[in-house]
């Protein structure tokens, strides 16, 4: 599929259609604390749906309680093995490159500043970390999983910041589209799927392209199951790379509320890391991963790390070649991959699970009480026109 202006432009205007009528029907009806309420006892994938759900809401929780017809469930156990190999640098670039690219886009700062306000930035990064853990489980779409449940609850909670913001005339559909639009859902796909192979790339790390293909494939069932139009999402990595790059081209840019959210993100970093000597790291590896240009528009501060940094895919390469030659030393290694990222997400719940509900805030405004082996190494796909983020 060839992406141009004219094929993007329909898709800011584009919902998700059947999630939109699910909230727009419990918010007419006065049913969203009830729904939040009895939704907490719905984590795992095959419970049993609890008495007293809203009818919309049953209806919709069985129509996307399976994953699409067309799944590959050879990619996405390769995808799952890849995420094990390569778990505590896929939670870096989550961390210091998805994240900030969010922010950089202008009017996706903006909505994210608009509808979870800007006192809990860990919150959105728990969210994102436990719902990546979620999907690469063994389980993940089996009776017992967390992920299904999970997926159905994210995208009901788009679909509540679409009806918020539109209803309350809290956003320009004429300048900016629909909030939470396709053109955004699919930028937010390549976000977590494409930009993190590029910033593995930029750390470094190895990666077989049957490992890269694997991982972006599984996301492209989350998007499936988030409410993507499937016949606009890119089904390669060449395709890909051009949305991401016209994305970026149409959108990108600073904003108040982007530096604002990536201070948040620095000092929420920050805290979790122990002591001081470290701190200036997070902006390093921001810096580093999302590149100057990007990194000045989101106010991220220079530091005497800046440099250090760049030697950290000379390190990883290092502790690679042990995990090659030592079946001890890879035990070892993705062992410790495993708890870093566990302790990442610990420090960033509080030891909480995220429920994904509709928002708090909105009841209140409402008034509603209640790895493979590693063969060839992945390169990114050149592109002709490139203007993803770079290090200068």
């Amino acid at each position: 599929m060839i992406y141009t202006e004219a094929s993007m432009d329909p898709l800011r205007q584009a919902g998700d259609e059947l999630a939109d009528a699910t909230v727009a029907a419990l918010f007419a009806r006065g049913e969203v604390g009830k729904f939040n309420t009895l939704m907490r006892y719905v984590s795992t994938a095959g419970a049993p749906l609890p008495d007293g759900l809203p009818d919309v809401a049953r209806e919709y929780l069985e129509a996307t309680s399976v994953p699409p017809a067309w799944v590959d469930w050879g990619e996405m156990e390769k995808a799952r093995l890849f995420f094990i190999d390569n778990n505590v640098h896929i939670s870096t670039a989550l961390s210091f490159a998805s994240m900030p690219a969010c922010y950089v886009v202008p009017h996706v700062a903006k909505l994210l500043s608009a509808t979870h306000g800007l006192k809990y930035p860990s919150k959105r990064m728990a969210e994102t970390g436990q719902f990546t853990v979620y999907l690469m489980r063994p389980d993940a779409f089996e009776a017992g999983g967390r992920f299904i449940p999970a997926a159905q609850k994210v995208r009901l909670l788009h679909a509540s910041i679409r009806h918020h913001l539109v209803r309350e005339n809290r956003w320009d559909t004429g300048t900016l589209g629909t909030p939470i639009c396709q053109e955004d859902m699919i930028g937010g796909q390549m976000f977590f799927s494409m930009l993190v192979l590029d910033s593995l790339h930029r750390l470094g790390i190895h990666m077989s392209a049957e490992g890269a293909d694997a991982y972006f494939y599984a996301w492209r069932v989350v998007g499936a199951m988030l409410g993507v139009d499937q016949d606009a999402v890119p089904k390669s990595l060449d395709e890909a790379r051009q949305f991401l790059d016209l994305y970026m081209i149409r959108h990108m840019g600073p904003s108040e509320e982007g530096t604002h959210l990536t201070r948040q993100l620095i000092d929420l970093y920050e805290e979790v890391v122990p002591g001081t000597l470290f701190d200036p790291i997070v902006s390093a590896l921001i810096r580093h991963l999302v590149g100057d240009t990007c990194a000045d528009w989101l106010q991220v501060p220079r530091t005497t790390w800046d440099t250090v940094v760049k030697a950290v895919p000379h390190l990883l390469g290092v502790l690679e070649t042990v995990e090659d030659r030592s079946p001890l030393g890879a035990w070892a290694l993705d062992r410790l991959g495993h708890l870093t990222t566990v302790l990442q997400l610990s420090s960033l719940t509080r030891g909480r699970v995220m429920h994904y509900a509709i928002p708090e805030q909105l009841k209140k405004e409402y008034g509603i009480s209640e790895a493979p082996p590693r063969t060839h190494r992945w390169t990114p796909p050149t592109a002709t026109v490139s203007t993803r983020p770079k290090a200068h």
